[in-house]
């Protein structure tokens, strides 16, 4: 390498591992702790390349990438951040950085990712986005402090600039899809297009030429591949088997259980190892019940821009909105959250009213396996068919009424008292019926209570 670099970070050991490591890569280093020491020698025309972290003492690193590109237009700027959230990789993104790696970061990478910005020109901002964007307020946001997303995140950086095929699983409602789109759009194709492939596409003889001219090397999306007849299958398999190096980056999404319906015969083993470079998954709602909060306030915020009313949760309504299952995630509470907004009258949201709205939607999980999803009414059908079933056309002895009520009840009152943390009065509110039927109940069924910590 060959050229000077500018350091700007308040860790002193990363301003002393980078100066060493690119000194003796063959560059000069300036070294500093104060954005304001950095944006001097920018306006006095020294560097050739700045790394700089986003959080200093004296200001946020990614303010001064606008006023980096007036004063030098052309000086690369490679983000690097502890605050490792998607939001930081799109505002760096959006600053128009060159490049962006999340804390803490791997030297040998850095270092190419430099020498590959002192050999190139500095990219054209990104203005439109590409025909196939269908970017508005329909989307899902990428919001979320709980582990589960941090993760999340953390692999989205490390993956948006690899060539590897990328598959995203999550159940509906997750936001599989925008998270592809993020990918593509904070990768180093992100100037290109983003195509998702429909099944018209694959459908056609010519489709799989046409996506390929479409997306050229930007990335090409095929959205629910577990659910791809076989003739689409194999036309995806032949169309990556054709794959020039000049060839759209490959990304899927599906909702089914791959490795499922690989066992089952209903996706090929081929296109299965073709899509399966990197696996993301989108983890459900109520795995991160968390972030509720902080997803209800960007809904109503989202519903406030389209000339909604203002309205909030009360705390007792939060509380229940947190432990509803939310089948539907993100989706769902969206959906949920706009229609609050629209037939409420005050302004804070109470528990009664949110009982009104959930109570008219699925409250239970509905059950997957392989591409299907079915209620638990459906479940108990077949269960009971069976139950009739093993009788060899006899009827099963009398009292069936009370013993499948019994099945039901048992597991019901176990499961919602575990998740009250044996809390017989919050147990009962949950199930809403009285509390003295509830430990009626626990008595008949010899159900064993155990108080702790509520989880839930």
């Amino acid at each position: 390498m060959d050229g000077t670099i500018l350091v700007a970070d308040d860790d002193r050991t990363i301003r002393t591992v980078l100066t060493q490591a690119l000194t003796r890569a063959g560059c000069k280093v300036h070294a500093t702790s104060s954005l304001v020491t950095l944006m001097r020698w920018v306006e006095e025309g020294k560097g050739d390349l700045v790394i700089s972290d986003v959080i200093m003492p004296d200001g946020n690193g990614l303010d001064q990438l606008p006023k980096i590109a007036e004063q030098r237009p052309g000086l690369p700027v490679i983000v690097i951040s502890a605050q490792n959230t998607i939001m930081t990789a799109i505002q760096a993104t959006e600053a128009d950085a060159y490049d962006y790696l999340p804390k803490p970061f791997d030297l040998p990478d850095l270092m190419k990712r430099a020498s590959r910005a002192l050999e190139v020109k500095r990219r054209a901002p990104v203005s439109a986005r590409t025909e196939t964007s269908e970017a508005g307020n329909d989307e899902l946001p990428l919001v979320g402090r709980t582990p589960a997303m941090q993760e999340l995140y953390r692999l989205i950086a490390r993956v948006m600039n690899a060539d590897l095929p990328v598959l995203v699983t999550g159940e509906s409602g997750t936001g599989k899809s925008l998270i592809a789109r993020a990918i593509h759009d904070l990768s180093d194709r992100r100037t290109l297009p983003f195509v998702v492939a429909t099944a018209t596409d694959l459908a056609q003889m010519e489709g799989p030429a046409t996506l390929i001219s479409r997306a050229r090397n930007g990335t090409l999306l095929f959205e629910e591949v577990g659910d791809l007849n076989e003739e689409a299958q194999a036309r995806i398999v032949r169309m990556l088997d054709s794959f020039t190096d000049n060839a759209p980056r490959i990304m899927a999404t599906s909702q089914a259980d791959l490795g499922r319906a690989l066992d089952e015969g209903r996706l090929r083993q081929d296109l299965f190892y073709r899509l399966g470079g990197v696996t993301l998954t989108v983890p459900a709602l109520r795995e991160r019940v968390e972030d509720i909060p902080l997803l209800a306030d960007h809904f109503f915020a989202r519903a406030e821009r389209d000339g909604l009313p203002v309205r909030r949760f009360a705390p007792e309504a939060l509380d229940l909105v947190r432990a509803y299952s939310w089948p539907g995630n993100v989706r769902q509470l969206e959906n949920t959250v706009r229609r609050l907004a629209i037939t409420g009258g005050e302004d804070i949201i109470g528990r009664s009213e949110v009982e009104l709205v959930l109570g008219n939607q699925p409250a239970i999980e509905p059950l997957t396996g392989g591409g299907d999803r079915e209620k638990l009414s459906a479940s108990i059908a077949k269960h009971l068919r069976r139950y009739f079933d093993l009788h060899g056309g006899q009827l099963p002895p009398p009292g069936l009424y009370q013993r499948i009520l019994k099945e039901m009840e048992m597991p019901l009152i176990e499961i919602a008292l575990d998740a009250t943390g044996g809390n017989q009065a919050k147990c009962a509110d949950l199930l809403g019926i009285n509390r003295n039927t509830l430990r009626k109940k626990i008595t008949d069924l010899d159900i064993r209570v155990t108080r702790r910590r509520k989880l839930m």
